[in-house]
């Protein structure tokens, strides 16, 4: 029988259909409601947004006026957030985090530039939660109720207390959904800063420690940029439902954040392409002469914030905006941020003669390199093309970041997008066993020969005229910036020796040096194999590093046969499934909210003493050295 022949052979009755309660929806189809799933690995995964989407619940609270602290505690998996707002209707308490399409936010006036209004966040929370308690406190009085997976377990009457009136919430996420997870706090720091900035007063606890911005998006600038870079002071203005805040550096590429309602939007949105485009008309307008965008917008760091009523986010997560207005019958995006850049940034500029003159500098800088480049670039992409990149260097997969087939639902896709990695290995063994072991759906190889050129200190020209470098950049199609970068993931993966650990080293100065963004955006990673294997007749275990081989030794008992891996070309390609498929560990490479990328670089890979690098051989696998003072 034919497929075709079989496939209309199926029988389509009354019984062929079903109707999923709101639980088995969101658990059947979880990345239509929080994005992908992941580890924890990721910026991006789901257990981060399940924190954001019941702390929006409480920044929503400050932003009407409410609770000027919100408490936030990750422990072994599980997570408390309290606030000390009004606290949920004692009545409702149930039905807010259980029943879809219930909750204030769809009241405009009580909530008219709220971060959510969907009506879906906590139900998402408690569904995807192997175990989920809210309380409210609430003029003396408090209502609880406890869930597993959203079913209702246990719901206390209205008793009577003494508390502040709030929200606590407490939840772990479902490791049947969310498979080996971990919090990486760093990413949890990140976000907790993210909200202090943009609200300004705000007070977060978060484990025991104090996070408190005064000064807004001046004080996000501030600390992202290494104060000796500044090629001007930053430009900080504020207005009603928007506020800015502008430098440039000597880094390449944009640093743009931007927000809406006090939401992170990781992917842009309108806001942000209507602040590029109204920065480039003020500019031009300003000097009055015809830059090129690209000249204007180089080295670049810069925050925008608007508030939007009843914003439309092109994803449940609400990381890319498409609200085209900022209200209904109100003017578009693009209108309301140029014209108030084009009155405070222009007024600013005139103002101050001194800044207008470094600003103009900065561009002139970036028009002369872009010139003196041009000629070698469009050589560098000749020799691309000979190179046959494709075949030589690169096993690309299917699936790439935001390239949506025709036919298919974005949201319903965007977790196979944000899946499509592609692996950077050195020697024919290395790929070799990757390639064939891979994902052919979501995971690409490309293959390095040899080790790469310390880039450190050289100017971008040597991208073009380096062929791994040359290669490289367009395989990830990041020539022109990320917007069209096509792997959300990108993992070093070398030997875990003194060779690979030096490739490690030069790859991510690469990045950094000339593509900082990556790594500020969170795509760059170190994949992690196993060092040991042990086993015997019964049971097969792979070791990651010496406490865990022991483990296994003690497990298996007796004399198990111990194998240690040299290099990823001794690991089979039946091996390697494993390591690169669910089960994969990853770590990500990480900046903290102060490390300055150019004092980072001349550590690592400047002319040190034999003891530093020995130091940097022994120690580095993600920079992370936070520094948690409020502001």
């Amino acid at each position: 029988m034919s497929e075709g022949t079989s496939n209309a052979a199926v029988q389509y009755t009354d019984d062929s259909i079903r109707t999923l309660d709101w639980k088995e929806h969101i658990r059947l189809r979880p990345g239509m409601y929080i994005g992908k799933l992941g580890d924890g690995s990721s910026m991006d995964d789901g257990i981060y947004i399940l924190l954001k989407e019941v702390v929006d619940n409480s920044i929503d609270e400050f932003r009407m006026g409410v609770g000027r602290q919100i408490d936030i505690s990750v422990d072994e998996g599980v997570v408390t957030v309290r606030d000390y707002g009004r606290g949920i209707p004692l009545g409702k308490v149930v039905d807010v985090v259980s029943k879809i399409n219930t909750g204030a936010k769809y009241d405009s006036k009580a909530f008219q530039k709220s971060v959510g209004l969907n009506g879906v966040g906590t139900k998402a929370v408690n569904a995807l939660s192997s175990y989920f308690c809210v309380t409210s406190h609430r003029d003396g009085q408090k209502k609880m109720a406890e869930f597993e997976r959203g079913e209702l377990t246990r719901e206390w009457k209205i008793e009577k207390t003494d508390q502040p009136n709030g929200t606590e919430v407490v939840f772990r996420p479902d490791d049947t959904v969310f498979k080996n997870y971990h919090f990486i706090h760093e990413y949890i720091i990140n976000q907790i800063w993210n909200y202090c900035y943009l609200n300004a007063g705000l007070t977060i606890i978060y484990n025991n420690k104090k996070y408190l911005s005064r000064n807004g998006l001046f004080d996000l600038l501030t600390n992202k940029i290494n104060a000796e870079s500044l090629r001007y002071p930053i430009i900080h203005m504020k207005g009603e439902d928007i506020e800015v805040a502008i430098t440039h550096n000597n880094d390449y590429g944009e640093e743009i954040y931007s927000f809406v309602n006090g939401q992170y939007t990781t992917q842009g949105g309108t806001h942000q392409q209507a602040f590029r485009e109204a920065f480039v008309k003020v500019i031009r307008d300003f000097y009055k002469k015809d830059y090129e965008a690209a000249d204007i917008r180089q080295s670049i760091c810069a925050a925008v914030s608007v508030n939007v009523q009843e914003p439309v986010f092109e994803s449940q997560t609400k990381t890319k905006l498409g609200s085209l207005n900022i209200y209904e019958g109100g003017p578009t995006m693009k209108s309301f941020v140029l014209d108030f850049l084009s009155k405070e940034l222009d007024n600013y500029l005139h103002k101050n003669a001194d800044v207008a003159d470094a600003l103009k500098k900065r561009i002139e800088q970036s028009e002369r390199e872009r010139k003196e480049l041009s000629g070698i670039r469009k050589l560098a992409n000749e020799r691309a093309k000979k190179a046959n990149l494709h075949n030589k260097k690169l096993r690309d997969c299917r699936i790439h970041l935001n390239d949506v087939p025709p036919n298919k639902n974005k949201e319903e896709y965007q977790e196979k997008m944000m899946a499509s990695s592609i692996f950077i290995t050195e020697g024919n063994s290395a790929s070799g066993s990757i390639t064939t072991s891979r994902n052919v759906e979501s995971q690409a190889v490309f293959s390095l020969r040899g080790k790469p050129l310390n880039c450190f200190g050289l100017t971008k020209k040597i991208v073009y005229e380096n062929e791994e470098f040359n290669l490289l950049q367009h395989a990830l199609n990041i020539e022109e910036g990320l917007d069209g970068l096509r792997y959300n993931n990108i993992i070093i993966a070398t030997d875990a020796d003194v060779d690979g650990m030096h490739i490690r080293l030069l790859i991510m100065t690469f990045f950094l040096q000339f593509f900082p963004d990556l790594v500020r955006n969170g795509h760059i990673y170190i994949l992690e194999t196993p060092l040991f294997r042990v086993r015997n007749k019964q049971k097969t275990i792979y070791c990651y590093n010496e406490e865990e081989k022991q483990r296994a030794i003690a497990e298996l008992k007796g004399k198990p046969e111990i194998t240690r891996f040299k290099g990823l070309g001794e690991i089979s390609p039946k091996e390697f499934e494993a390591f690169i498929g669910e089960q994969m560990r990853k770590v990500p490479v990480l900046l903290s909210k102060d490390s300055q990328i150019q004092k980072l670089l001349e550590y690592y890979m400047g002319k040190n003493t034999p003891q530093r690098q020995n130091f940097i051989i022994d120690n580095l696998v993600i920079e992370k050295d936070i520094v948690e003072e409020a502001v």
